[in-house]
């Protein structure tokens, strides 16, 4: 991987992207720019999007036993989406920050700051991304259709966040984790309380991996005077992240049995999803003891293993509706 603070390769590759992915290796050369912006080759943060979909969906699934044709769809609609609403809402973060991140070692390297993109260009391919997002949720129910067009509220409020609050990772979350209740809804046809707690449980998980990521950005942060809980925290986070660790097991863990809380549902079908939720818990506490906030390349590298986190419960969830 590529050091922090390295100016942008000949190719334009972005210094925090994984080494010999795809759009850098394998995409048009016209297309790349575009791609990056839309972090395709950084894509871990389509999984953090995707994952609480996923959650919402299996659990809904788990909650009422039944399951159709469509519930594949709605996974697999889910996945279209999340990797079209995280290239939409990063090349808004993009537009909207193109003045700070060309101050950051770390993002100095993106299309916009780089000059690989102009921001009209950006905003043209933000439009794009959206519109074929807004093309696979109008196939879903319409009280699911309603929470998707609200879910462009906190997308489009975050990039201003660490503007004006020392929490910008709860906006984040409130964006990244409107999945759980869009996939939810898109199964149930309506909201209820297992998805709320489903919902409050990613954010509380994002504020551990991204107090975890904004680490990385500390000192840059301070200069140019933008706020993260990383800042806020400081010689404290591992406290906090402990914090964020017990409140995500313990609203997983709620969500789990909320669902799971039906006549149709055996015990050992709420014993395997509770086991999944400790798995995670587990995953998460190996992550904070690998927590080194002057090493860069490990917080990245501890960041990026949300994804097994997330996906660790998940496998449980779908083993739990089986028994």
């Amino acid at each position: 991987m590529s050091s922090e603070g390295k100016t942008p390769e000949p190719t334009g590759q972005v210094s925090d992207a994984l080494k010999d992915n795809w759009v850098d290796r394998f995409a048009p050369v016209a297309s790349r720019p575009y791609l990056r912006l839309s972090r395709a080759d950084r894509p871990i943060g389509t999984w953090l999007l995707l994952i609480p979909c996923w959650w919402g969906l299996v659990l809904a699934m788990l909650h009422d036993r039944q399951a159709s044709w469509h519930d594949l769809w709605i996974f697999c609609g889910c996945a279209i989406g999340a990797f079209l609403m995280r290239g939409a809402g990063c090349t808004w973060n993009d537009i909207s920050d193109r003045d700070i991140d060309g101050k950051v070692a770390r993002t100095r390297s993106r299309p916009i700051p780089s000059g690989q993109v102009s921001p009209k260009q950006a905003a043209l391919w933000m439009i794009v991304q959206a519109l074929v997002s807004l093309a696979v949720l109008l196939t879903f129910n319409t009280a699911a259709i309603v929470l998707g067009v609200l879910s462009l509220i906190p997308v489009a409020v975050y990039p201003f966040a660490k503007r004006f609050t020392w929490w910008p990772q709860v906006f984040l979350g409130l964006a990244f984790n409107w999945g759980a209740l869009l996939a939810w809804t898109a199964h149930t046809g309506s909201l209820s309380a297992p998805a709320l707690y489903l919902y409050v449980a990613g954010i509380v998980w994002t504020l551990f991996y991204d107090t975890i990521y904004a680490h990385q950005d500390t000192e840059d942060d301070a200069l140019i005077g933008v706020k993260s809980t990383a800042r806020l925290f400081g010689s404290q986070t591992p406290t906090w992240l402990s914090r964020f660790l017990a409140g995500t097991v313990t609203l997983l863990g709620i969500a789990v049995i909320a669902a799971a809380l039906n006549p149709l549902n055996n015990p050992l079908a709420l014993f395997v999803a509770l086991a999944g939720v400790m798995a995670m818990g587990w995953h998460l506490l190996w992550q904070l003891q690998k927590f080194n906030p002057d090493d860069n390349a490990v917080l990245l590298k501890v960041f990026r293993s949300n994804r097994d986190a997330g996906l660790i419960p998940l496998l449980f969830f779908a083993v739990a509706l089986l028994v």
